[in-house]
């Protein structure tokens, strides 16, 4: 009786390992629903990002060839061509010249330094967290590696978005000459908020503000002059 029991035991061991094997099998083979099989695919295009489970390898793409790609879209031309009228105002005041030394701080993709670099003005820096060559370098906001009253003009759109708002003031400071200019850009907003701006630049004063459309949005546009007594 007991070998009897042993033999059917063995008998739904095997048969389990088998079931289980074939499955297994079944499974290796059978191609994820969340994989798109190249053959289904009609546009190249389309492979764009690829799966985890799609080996064929991506195209490399030079720097150069991916910024004319981007330089070259509507977007990217049309928020220059917001930028440019932006700094515009800003040369016909004479706030902005030529031979202006201007960083651009927190500076995204790098619009801004391309509309002042088409402007004409040489010295033109920006800097982010994440570079975007060759318009933008990788420099942390908080602590630029810059020195003392290096520039005439600093610009910054996303001062009210840094992580430390005020340690990022206190960076722009210490970059801008005597008698220099910073060009801080917020959302549209009132005069008790322009004065809290205005006072976490503790050695600048305030010269205007006033309400400006930036890449379709109302924003308001500070400008304050750093004192020739720092």
């Amino acid at each position: 009786m007991e070998k009897q029991i042993q033999k059917f035991q063995n008998e739904v061991s095997f048969v389990s390992i088998t079931i289980a094997t074939l499955i297994i099998t079944f499974l290796f083979l059978q191609t994820p629903k969340t994989c798109i099989p190249p053959s289904a695919l009609q546009k190249p295009h389309l492979r764009f990002p690829n799966s985890t489970c799609d080996s064929t390898p991506r195209h490399y793409l030079p720097l150069s060839k991916k910024n004319a790609r981007l330089w070259s879209s509507k977007s990217w031309m049309t928020q220059v061509s917001s930028f440019t009228q932006f700094f515009t105002q800003l040369y016909q005041n004479g706030l902005l010249k030529n031979h202006s030394k201007v960083l651009c701080v927190s500076a995204g993709a790098g619009h801004e330094v391309m509309a002042l670099s088409k402007m004409g003005l040489k010295n033109v820096i920006g800097v982010e967290l994440i570079e975007s060559l060759p318009l933008v370098s990788r420099v942390n906001p908080h602590n630029l590696p810059l020195f003392d009253r290096a520039f005439d003009v600093d610009f910054t759109g996303h001062l009210m978005a840094a992580l430390y708002p005020l340690r990022n003031a206190e960076e722009i400071e210490r970059t801008v000459r005597k008698g220099g200019v910073c060009v801080v850009v917020v959302d549209e907003c009132g005069e008790e908020e322009v004065n809290e701006i205005d006072r976490l630049f503790r050695r600048f004063r305030l010269l205007s503000y006033c309400d400006f459309t930036l890449n379709g949005r109302r924003v308001a546009r500070i400008i304050i002059r750093k004192k020739a007594s720092d």
